[in-house]
């Protein structure tokens, strides 16, 4: 048995190297398409299981908002009207009164200096926080001992953020700055 083999027209080619990455390739790209397969068919359960809870969700919200409309309903009847706005009045009343005058001032008097003056005072608001917020107007002969007294709340574990709203200078009448401003108290309801 011959086996023609002319090395001249037909010379030796080094497939092997060729074809073993070829097929390194395809078993690479095999393993990322079941990889990035996965993680699709993973990707659609987690998305499924999203959806129901959401679904689930929704239809909680659903039910509160009918028990909320029931309540509303309820509240805007005529007969419960009249207590309805009495009970806010009420609770208006209380809030203000459960602000105590003595325990502003008592405050008061440890944050403020000796030479500013507290001109006057409003009545406390409360907020939906019950936060109260106080309207103030204190009157020095300079302006540094008000610097101070802002220091002091903002310092002081009471009082907070301060924001002034106005000031004036001394005048042929009044000879003090005068500075209007509101600060939070952190008086307990």
């Amino acid at each position: 048995m011959r086996v023609p083999i002319n090395l001249a027209s037909e010379p030796f080619r080094r497939d092997r190297p060729l074809l073993v990455g070829s097929a390194a390739l395809a078993v690479v790209l095999t393993l990322l398409l079941i990889y990035q397969v996965g993680a699709i068919v993973s990707g659609r359960h987690q998305a499924a299981d999203i959806r129901i809870a959401i679904e689930r969700e929704n239809t909680q919200l659903q039910a509160i908002a009918a028990q909320q409309a029931k309540l509303n309903a309820t509240l805007r009847r005529p007969e419960n009207a009249e207590v309805l706005e009495r009970s806010l009045f009420l609770n208006t009343l209380i809030e203000r009164k459960a602000i105590s005058w003595t325990k502003i001032f008592a405050d008061l008097e440890k944050v403020m200096p000796y030479n500013v003056r507290l001109v006057s005072v409003r009545l406390p608001e409360v907020d939906s926080n019950n936060q109260v917020l106080l309207d103030m107007v204190v009157g020095a002969k300079d302006v540094p001992p008000i610097l101070e007294l802002f220091k002091r709340l903002e310092g002081s574990p009471q009082f907070g953020d301060t924001s002034v709203q106005s000031s004036a200078p001394p005048s042929q009448t009044d000879p003090f700055y005068r500075y209007h401003f509101t600060v939070t108290y952190a008086q307990k309801l």
